[in-house]
C-alpha cells in the first residue's frame, strides 16, 4: 500500500528533493520538529534503543515511558505508531537490511495492536543529512520505499530526514537533530538526547561493530531488554585502532566522519576494548542464554540472574 500525507497518496517522487517539493508541508512540519527544544532524557522509565535494534511497547507498560535513540548522522530513526492501541515502536536503521528492517519494525505494531479496529499507523522518519557521499539521501529513499510496500496504509506524520535536517557549519554539512525520543503514553515524538545509554551498553555496541543484524531488544508483556546470545569470533587485529590517532578512526571507522557527536572515537576504543576483553562471545553467554534486564524501583535497569 502507498504512504500517505494529509489523508492523500503521495505520488512518485524520484528524491527527497522532489519529495519535499511535492508536498511543501512535509518541509513545514520537519522545520517545526526540528525548531523543538531538545530535551536531555533522564534514565529512568526510558528503553535507550542502540543501532540495529528496535524496541516496541504500549501504553500500558508500566517500565518504560520514554523510547529513544541518538548518535544518527547518516542512520535515520523509525518510529511506527498505532493511533489506536497506542502500540509504538522506535527503530534505528543504518542501510543494512532497510526492507527487512521495515517489515521488523510495521510486524512489532500490528502484533501489539491485534483487535483493535479504530486507529491508524503514522510514521515519523528523523535523520540523515546532506552528505558529500548522499549515503542519507539513499538511505532516506529506501525507506520510504520500503513503507510503500507494507500491506496497510502508513500515514507520513514527520519527515526531517536528509536537506530538511541539514546545516552547514563552518563549511561542514552536519545534521541538525542527532537523537529523538517518543512519549510511549502519548505519542510525542520530540528531539533528544540520552547520557545513558545502557543496559549493557558495550556489549550492545560489540554486536553491532562486528556485524550483528536488527534485533527487537525488548519484551513488552514481561518489561525485559534481552541482549544476545551475540557471536563474534576472535580478531586480536582490531587492537591496531587503539594506537591511531582520533582523525584515522574517523576517516575509516565513520560514514560521516565530519558529523559524528564528539564521544564517537571513545565510544569505538571502548567498543574495541571490550572485545578484545572478550575475545569469544560464547563466555558471555554460557548455555547460549541471553542477557536479560529487568526495571528496578529505582528506575534503573539490572541484570536478572538466571539459574
Amino acid at each position: 500500500m502507498p504512504l500517505f500525507f494529509q489523508n492523500r497518496e503521495l505520488d512518485c517522487f524520484r528524491s527527497t528533493a522532489e519529495l519535499f517539493d511535492k508536498y511543501p508541508h512535509l518541509q513545514e512540519n520537519a522545520k517545526a520538529f526540528r525548531s523543538k527544544p531538545r530535551v536531555d532524557v533522564d534514565a529512568k522509565h526510558l528503553l535507550y534503543v542502540q543501532q540495529r535494534e528496535f524496541a516496541a511497547t504500549t501504553p500500558a507498560d508500566n517500565c518504560v515511558s520514554i523510547l529513544g535513540s541518538d548518535d544518527a548522522t547518516t542512520c535515520h530513526l523509525v518510529v511506527l505508531r498505532h493511533t489506536g492501541s497506542g502500540a509504538v515502536c522506535l527503530s534505528h536503521l543504518d542501510g543494512s537490511s532497510t526492507r527487512t528492517e521495515v517489515q521488523l519494525t510495521t510486524k512489532a505494531v500490528t502484533s501489539l495492536s491485534n483487535g483493535c479496529n479504530e486507529g491508524r499507523f503514522e510514521l515519523h522518519l528523523v535523520g540523515g543529512f546532506d552528505d558529500d557521499d548522499k549515503r542519507s539521501h539513499k538511505l532516506s529513499l529506501n525507506i520510504l520505499a520500503a513503507f510503500q510496500k507494507q500491506k496497510d496504509h502508513i500515514h507520513l506524520e514527520t519527515c526531517c530526514i536528509t536537506e530538511m535536517n541539514n546545516v552547514v557549519d563552518k563549511g561542514i554539512h552536519k545534521p541538525i537533530v542527532y537523537g529523538i525520543g517518543v512519549n510511549v503514553k502519548t505519542g510525542e515524538v520530540f528531539p533528544a538526547s540520552f547520557p545513558h545509554k545502557g543496559p549493557a551498553e558495550m556489549l550492545r555496541s560489540a554486536r553491532t561493530f562486528t556485524g550483528g543484524e536488527m534485533t527487537d531488544i525488548y519484551d513488552s508483556r514481561h518489561g525485559l531488554i534481552k541482549v544476545g546470545p551475540c557471536q563474534w569470533s576472535p580478531d586480536l587485529e582490531i587492537a591496531f585502532w587503539l594506537s591511531q590517532s582520533d582523525a584515522t578512526i574517523l576517516k575509516y571507522l565513520s560514514t560521516s566522519p565530519f558529523a559524528e557527536p564528539p564521544h564517537f572515537v571513545q565510544h569505538i576504543k571502548s567498543t574495541i576494548q571490550f572485545l578484545l576483553s572478550h575475545p569469544n562471545s560464547d563466555s558471555l553467554f554460557p548455555g547460549g542464554q541471553p542477557h536479560l534486564y529487568h526495571r528496578t524501583e529505582s528506575g534503573s535497569w539490572e541484570r536478572l540472574v538466571q539459574s
